[in-house]
């Protein structure tokens, strides 16, 4: 966990700099460039929502108990399904085509290890149950979208609270970039690269 923090550390920051001084060839393009804001937008929305669908499951209950409705009827790692939504989302809401390829290289080659790490953890805690599990739910993309879910659930306020930050950081960061791309339209930030 915590070189997977360290890392992803090492790696957002300068690419987060890198973002907010990169402008888009599109310039031009205005309807073009509004379509990738728009993708952008639907993106880092539905990073956020299915974040906190995922942290309402799990809030109280992460490696205790084998979860396996909700979000997690349909993939074993929904919230790094989402993160890879959102993180895209956000490529897209920079208006331009590379950035969201590179975040999404950079999700391809760093979170597969995390996964299967974390997988063997579940795997040693839970035995028979998760793999079972593991035969039956997906490990990334979803096969199918037949959620299964209880009628009543019972949540952990104050986790699902802390949740709730977490997922508005997608739309904070979203923030971010357009007051950055503003800045730089006025003059006030440099342009270091100008991206398609």
């Amino acid at each position: 966990m915590r070189y997977r923090i360290r890392t992803s550390r090492l790696v957002v920051w300068p690419l987060a700099v890198g973002i907010i001084l990169a402008g888009s060839l599109w310039e031009a393009q205005v309807a073009f460039r509004g379509l990738l804001l728009l993708i952008g937008c639907v993106f880092v929305s539905i990073a956020a929502i299915g974040r906190l669908w995922c942290s309402q499951y799990i809030c109280a209950y992460k490696t205790k108990h084998l979860v396996t409705s909700g979000p997690y009827s349909l993939t074993r790692n929904p919230l790094y399904v989402f993160s890879s939504i959102g993180a895209v989302g956000l490529g897209f809401a920079t208006e331009t085509l590379a950035i969201p390829f590179v975040l999404a290289l950079m999700f391809a080659l760093f979170y597969p290890k995390v996964i299967r790490d974390e997988e063997a953890k579940l795997a040693a805690l839970h035995g028979e149950p998760f793999k079972a599990y593991m035969a039956r739910v997906p490990r990334f993309w979803p096969r199918s979208l037949k959620i299964v879910e209880p009628e009543e659930y019972i949540v952990s306020p104050v986790k699902f609270r802390h949740a709730l930050m977490d997922a508005i950081w997608f739309m904070w960061i979203l923030g971010i970039i357009q007051m950055a791309e503003a800045l730089r339209r006025a003059g006030i930030l440099p342009t270091l690269v100008k991206l398609y």
